[in-house]
């Protein structure tokens, strides 16, 4: 059986991976995108998502992702099922295995695996995930203006999430493990003087509480042995993101979180003709319209790259 040889490979389907399809197939280059373990990506984790353009009254975030994936397969993009499961970066074409069955080789690679959300690994919160569980402030805050939540974290992501929600929010409790918070002094200071956050200071949860129309509370371990329950209506991680690049970091340069390092702006990274789109290479955004942003210009780079190399 002989090799299948792909003009540009897409791995990855979220907004930036369906992008790159939409924006490579009009240049007629055939792309070949494999869509991973989770297609369409973390925004089929959400329930309405408001903040896209496009959209007057907001969107699900499932039929969002199905609009990008129907809109590539119109234009031409072979969309598949598949996990790509090794790479080879060593040399041109590329060479690559989807689910250990299938190799293939590619002439370019966009990478938009995107990012993982870091849980505390509850059963509770991974039940109430998209009703009253979140990961992301910016997404989904708006749901609970003039509503109390809490924030987990110490760090200065956590402090970025309490303030914006402060902002909407009627009461935001920040839970945090240690005495102190890891952020910087200025976000420190900023958290202080915020009057309706409150940190809930060496606490550490035990279970997230809800029912049948969302989350209700969080119940709570504080160090001394004290359990206790605070009533909120969303309950917001802000512990960090993994970035889905540990198949890649033998051949890409990554940072020292693993975020993929793109050059100058661009979407180039240290290997020519591989490309990274997304939330695998923006540790600071990370929002879907960024996404897709970041996945035209990988199509854009690839359709430079390969008319300079070929």
């Amino acid at each position: 059986m002989s090799l299948e040889h792909i003009k540009v490979l897409i791995i990855g389907s979220g907004p930036a991976g369906y992008t790159a399809a939409i924006y490579a197939s009009r240049a007629g280059l055939s792309p070949v995108l494999y869509e991973g373990t989770q297609p369409g990506g973390q925004l089929t984790t959400t329930t309405t998502v408001e903040n896209f353009p496009g959209y007057p009254e907001g969107v699900d975030g499932n039929q969002m992702m199905a609009d990008f994936r129907a809109q590539a397969v119109r234009l031409g993009a072979d969309v598949r099922p598949g996990f790509i499961t090794e790479a080879d970066f060593s040399s041109r074409p590329f060479k690559l295995n989807v689910d250990r069955e299938k190799d293939i080789e590619a002439d370019a690679v966009i990478i938009a695996t995107g990012a993982s959300a870091k849980y505390l690994g509850l059963p509770s919160e991974n039940a109430f995930k998209g009703m009253g569980v979140s990961a992301c402030a910016t997404c989904d805050g708006f749901f609970y203006r003039r509503k109390d939540v809490a924030v987990v974290g110490g760090g200065d992501t956590a402090c970025e999430e309490a303030l914006y929600l402060s902002t909407l929010c009627r009461q935001v409790y920040m839970i945090v493990r240690r005495n102190v918070l890891r952020a910087s002094k200025a976000m420190q200071d900023r958290v202080a003087s915020a009057p309706n956050i409150e940190i809930l200071w060496e606490c550490n949860t035990q279970e997230v509480l809800g029912d049948a129309s969302g989350v209700t509370g969080v119940r709570l371990l504080r160090k001394d042995g004290t359990v206790f329950e605070k009533k909120v209506d969303g309950f917001f991680l802000a512990i960090g993101h993994h970035p889905n690049s540990d198949l890649f970091k033998q051949w890409v340069e990554t940072d020292e979180n693993g975020y993929i390092v793109t050059r100058d702006g661009s979407s180039r990274t240290s290997v020519p003709g591989v490309f990274a789109a997304g939330d695998v290479q923006d540790p600071v955004y990370r929002q879907a319209v960024n996404a897709a942003a970041s996945g035209c210009r990988a199509a854009l780079d690839a359709e430079k790259f390969l008319i300079e190399n070929n």
